[in-house]
């Protein structure tokens, strides 16, 4: 179900809107029309639906319009066109008493730079949303209080928050967030400030929250390992425009452009692409009871196989089989294939990251079968296509390291 709809949404700053749109109508690029009309493209026909429950992570580069995106869906700015939809209610067509309806009980935000208020307490921060409501102060606090345990903050109601490292500082930001119990969360570029260490303490924070609260969250970031920690789903931005919208897995194995390629192409690949990616999810397999030796000899052959899964009837993996032993039970004429079943394989499940099945390369000269929950087969990840992916090696170059890693 969707939570959000952006729609046809541009956003041009400048004295020239008209000339500008008209341009943009013609296809001409943000430079052509800066040049020309002295007018910047910030967005340019962004389209978008971020589905109720995820963490959808807009990024790019300085200057790609993501952060202005996001002001345009609490509609901090008013886009020049397009429409942004919340709960089925069009923001950039709503009256200001509207608008600040919106604000106050179906969106909150999150900012880089904290945004506290110096004077007063920890616990009077984290209230202060709830007081710009009318909420009594018993009440106010109490939510409040729940909202600092959330977060990890129990224990410094009484503090300053200038006492406070920045890490700490962040956590009274999302805290005060949270309190409002929203239901989409804007978060901009909300953990760039903190050093490397607290900035990771806080996406797992983020992410340990997101399990128990199920918000929707909007996250702004330039940093792509965060988008792909944090992100459901991600949209790349370049020049205003979005280039990509998709699961991590599909952001990284299947860019969209040469841009995307270029921003992903020094990621550990390996930490983020799972068994099911690389999946054949309709292979031969051998049925126990139902085939023997002669026929799976003949499929084998026909397709240039050494091995096949072995499962019984309700496709269950129960082990695997050898071209070179069938070929001795058709020799010694034995029609059933169960004597030589080879029982203890490497299964994995479809969400195992790549990382996780390198070391089965030591292990094993068969593919990796690859089973749901049950242990009910769902395909197979070969090993040439392990290698590839995990070292960036061509096809003519698998074949030796396979061998190598198999005679260790």
């Amino acid at each position: 179900m969707s939570k959000i709809e952006i729609k046809n949404l541009y956003l041009v700053f400048g004295q020239e809107k008209n000339k500008a749109a008209k341009m943009l109508k013609d296809n001409k690029s943000k430079a052509d029309i800066l040049k020309t009309t002295g007018c910047t493209v910030a967005v340019k026909n962004a389209n978008l639906t971020i589905n109720e429950g995820e963490i959808f992570v807009i990024m790019g580069l300085s200057g790609s319009g993501k952060s202005t995106l996001l002001r345009c869906f609490n509609r901090l700015i008013r886009p020049t066109s397009g429409e942004v939809w919340i709960n089925g209610k069009d923001i950039s067509k709503a009256t200001d008493k509207e608008l600040q309806e919106v604000r106050r009980k179906e969106l909150a935000m999150v900012f880089q730079n904290f945004g506290l208020l110096p004077h007063r307490t920890v616990l009077q921060n984290i209230a202060f949303g709830l007081e710009l409501q009318g909420v009594k102060k018993l009440q106010r606090e109490e939510k409040a209080l729940e909202s600092m345990e959330l977060v990890g903050l129990k224990g410094y109601e009484q503090q300053m928050v200038s006492e406070l490292s920045g890490g700490m500082q962040q956590r009274v930001g999302l805290a005060r967030a949270l309190a409002n119990d929203p239901e989409v969360l804007l978060m901009d570029e909300a953990f760039s400030a903190l050093d490397p260490l607290i900035r990771v303490q806080m996406q797992d924070e983020l992410l340990a929250i997101q399990e128990k609260m199920k918000k929707t969250i909007v996250f702004i970031t330039h940093d792509l390992s965060e988008a792909i920690k944090l992100g459901d789903r991600i949209a790349i931005m370049k020049d205003g425009e979005i280039v990509q919208v998709g699961t991590p897995e599909e952001i990284l194995s299947e860019p969209a452009n040469d841009y995307v390629e270029r921003f992903v192409e020094n990621v550990d690949r390996t930490k983020i692409l799972t068994a099911g990616t690389l999946m054949i999810d309709k292979p031969l397999v051998a049925r126990l009871e139902k085939e023997g030796p002669e026929v799976l000899i003949r499929k084998m052959r026909e397709k240039d196989l050494t091995v096949l899964p072995v499962v019984d009837g309700q496709r269950i993996l129960i082990g695997e089989v050898h071209l070179k032993e069938l070929l001795r039970l058709r020799k010694a004429q034995i029609r059933s294939i169960e004597s030589v079943v080879r029982h203890e394989v490497h299964s994995v499940l479809p969400d195992t990251v790549l990382e996780d099945l390198w070391p089965l390369l030591t292990k094993t000269n068969s593919p990796i079968w690859v089973v749901d929950e049950n242990r009910q087969f769902q395909g197979v990840v070969p090993l040439a296509s392990l290698v590839i992916e995990a070292t960036g090696k061509d096809k003519e170059e698998i074949n030796e390291i396979i061998q190598n890693a198999i005679d260790l």
